[in-house]
C-alpha cells in the first residue's frame, strides 16, 4: 500500500476552499469598521479558493473519497494544518500588519493550534490594540476553528469528506482514542460543533456587558478553543474586572472537559459524568492547584515564607483571600487547560506558586477537549500502570489488568500512551536544543519548548506571561511553529511523516 497523493490533494483542496470562505468573515469585519486593509482578506480568500478548487478538480474530487485510508488520513491532517497556516498568514503581510512572512506564519499557526503565543507587541511589531479589528477577529477565528478542529468542522458540514472520515477524525481529535457520540462520524462531528457553538454563544452573552460585543466574541472564541489570544496587549488583566476573570475561568474549565461529557450532561446523564475517572481527576487537579496558588500568593502566608520576598525583590502577596483566590484559580485554569490568558505575572510569585505553575505545564486538559498538553487521562493511565508494576513485583504470577471504571484498558492503548510520553519529552528536548543553539538561556529554552509543544502560550524567562515571542529569530519561529503543530496533533500525526516507511509500500 502506497500513499494515494490524489486523495490527499483533493481533500487539501476542499479544506483550502473552506479556508477561503472563512477568510471572508474578517473581510466583512474590516468593511464594517471602515478599515482599508479589508482587501487583504478578500485577496487571500480568492487565492485560497482558487488553489482549493484547482487541487480538488485536478485530483479527481469526489472520485477520491473512498481512497482516504489511515495513511492518507495522517498525511491530510498534518499537511492541512501546515498549508492552512501558510495561506492564513498572507493577510498579515498583504495588509501591512507584519513585515516578515515568518512572523505571519508563526502568528497563524499559533492561532490554529490554539497556542496563543504572539509576536505582536514586540520592539518591531505593532501593539495588539493598534492593529485593525479585522486582524484581531482573524486571530480569534483561527483559534476557534482550530480548537474543535478544522477537519472535524468539515466533516460536520460537508458530505464530500464523509467516506474515510473516521481516519481524519481519529488523526485530528486529541487523546489516546477518539470518542464517537454516534455510529456515524459525520453526526458525531455535528454534535460536537453544536455544543461548541452553544457554549461559545453563552459566554459571549455573559461577557458582552463587561467588555463590549466585539471583545466578548474574541475572548469567547479564545476561551472555548483554549487559545489565549486577547484583544489587549495585557491580556485579560487589562480589564481589571473580577467579573470578567470569573466568567472566563468558568468557561476555561468547561473547555478543558471532554466534549463527549458535555453531550452526556445535556442528555441528562449527569451521573455518568460525575463517575468519569478523568473528569474527577481533572476537577481535583484544578481545585488542588487553585488552592495552592491561592495560599501561595495570599499575603499572610507569603509573609511566613522567608525566601518569598527575594522573588523579583517585590511580591508581597495579595492582601485579601478573595483576591488571591481570584488570581490563583484563574492562572491555574489558564495553564492546565493551556488557554494561556494572563491576569498576573506569575514569574514574580513566590517559589511555591511558580513551581505549581511549572508543574501544570505538563498536565493539559481532558482528552476530547480543546485543551492541549499531555492530557489528564494519560497521567491517570501512567500512574495506574506504575502501581500495577509495583504489585506485579510482589505477585509475579498475578494477572492485574488496568481498569478505568468498569472497563479494562487494552494493551495497545497503554502502549500508545507510554510511547506518546516518550515522544512528547523527546520533542520538547529537541526544541530546547534548538533554542540553546540560538543563544537562549536554559530557563527560556525550556519554557518556550514546553509551552509550544503543550500549546500553552506564555512560558518562562524571556517568554514569560508579560513578554512576547517577537525576539525569536526567524529559524526559531519556524521550529516553534512546527512544534506547536506536533503538539496539537498529538505528536504521532506529524512525526509519522518523517518515517521513510510511511512513503513506501
Amino acid at each position: 500500500m502506497i500513499l494515494n497523493l490524489k486523495a490527499v490533494i483533493a481533500t487539501l483542496g476542499a479544506l483550502l476552499f473552506f479556508l477561503g470562505i472563512a477568510l471572508l468573515l474578517p473581510m466583512i469585519i474590516g468593511v464594517v469598521y471602515g478599515e482599508a486593509s479589508w482587501w487583504s482578506f478578500g485577496a487571500t480568500a480568492l487565492v485560497s479558493m482558487a488553489l482549493g478548487a484547482g487541487g480538488w478538480f485536478y485530483a479527481g474530487g469526489g472520485d477520491q473519497q473512498q481512497n482516504v485510508r489511515v495513511r492518507e488520513g495522517f498525511a491530510i491532517v498534518a499537511l492541512a494544518w501546515f498549508v492552512l497556516s501558510l495561506v492564513g498568514g498572507l493577510p498579515f503581510v498583504l495588509g501591512g500588519v507584519l513585515d516578515a512572512f515568518s512572523d505571519a506564519f508563526f502568528e497563524t499557526m499559533s492561532g490554529f493550534t490554539t497556542t496563543g503565543a504572539t509576536i505582536l507587541g514586540g520592539a518591531n511589531t505593532p501593539a495588539i490594540e493598534d492593529i485593525p479589528k479585522a486582524f484581531l477577529f482573524w486571530r480569534s477565528l483561527t483559534h476557534w476553528l482550530g480548537g474543535m478542529g478544522v477537519i472535524v468542522l468539515m466533516l460536520a458540514i460537508m458530505p464530500i469528506l464523509g467516506v474515510g472520515g473516521m481516519q481524519l477524525f481519529k488523526a485530528e481529535v486529541p487523546g489516546p482514542s477518539a470518542d464517537k457520540l454516534t455510529p456515524r462520524v459525520r453526526e458525531t462531528a455535528k454534535r460536537l460543533w453544536y455544543i461548541y457553538v452553544g457554549i461559545t454563544g453563552v459566554q459571549v452573552v455573559l461577557l458582552s456587558p463587561a467588555m463590549g460585543f466585539f471583545d466578548a466574541v474574541n475572548h469567547a472564541f479564545a476561551t472555548m478553543a483554549t487559545g489565549g489570544f486577547s484583544t489587549q496587549n495585557g491580556s485579560v488583566a487589562d480589564y481589571n474586572s473580577a467579573y470578567v476573570d470569573w466568567v472566563i475561568a468558568l468557561f476555561m474549565f468547561l473547555a478543558g472537559v471532554n466534549f463527549a461529557l458535555h453531550f452526556r450532561l445535556l442528555r441528562g446523564q449527569a451521573v455518568t459524568v460525575f463517575k468519569d475517572t478523568e473528569c474527577r481527576v481533572y476537577t481535583g487537579i484544578v481545585l488542588g492547584a487553585g488552592l495552592l496558588l491561592t495560599l501561595g500568593t495570599w499575603q499572610p502566608i507569603v509573609a511566613l515564607l522567608p525566601q518569598a520576598t527575594n522573588v523579583a525583590g517585590a511580591f508581597e502577596g495579595y492582601a485579601s483571600f478573595p483576591e488571591a483566590l481570584r488570581y490563583g484559580v484563574f492562572q491555574a485554569l489558564a495553564i492546565i487547560t493551556t488557554t494561556g490568558f494572563g491576569t498576573a505575572d506569575y514569574e514574580v510569585w513566590p517559589p511555591l506558586a511558580v513551581t505549581v505553575i511549572f508543574l501544570l505545564f505538563f498536565v493539559g486538559g481532558m482528552a476530547g477537549s480543546t485543551g492541549g498538553g499531555v492530557k489528564v487521562i494519560r497521567h491517570v493511565l501512567v500512574f495506574k500502570n506504575s502501581f500495577k508494576e509495583i504489585h506485579q513485583l510482589i505477585h509475579p504470577q498475578a494477572v492485574i489488568p488496568i481498569r478505568l471504571g468498569d472497563h479494562v484498558v487494552p494493551k495497545d492503548v497503554m502502549r500508545n500512551v507510554l510511547s506518546f510520553l516518550i515522544l512528547y519529552i523527546a520533542t520538547i528536548t529537541f526544541g530546547i536544543l534548538v533554542m540553546a543553539l540560538l543563544g537562549f538561556d536554559l530557563l527560556s529554552a525550556v519554557g518556550v519548548s514546553i509551552s509550544s509543544v503543550g500549546n500553552i502560550g506564555p512560558a518562562f524567562g524571556t517568554f514569560g506571561p508579560t513578554e512576547n515571542y517577537a525576539h525569536l529569530p526567524a529559524v526559531g519561529k519556524w521550529v516553534m511553529a512546527i512544534l506547536m503543530m506536533a503538539g496539537r496533533l498529538e505528536i504521532f500525526t506529524v512525526l509519522i511523516l518523517f518515517v521513510p516507511a510511511f512513503w513506501r509500500r
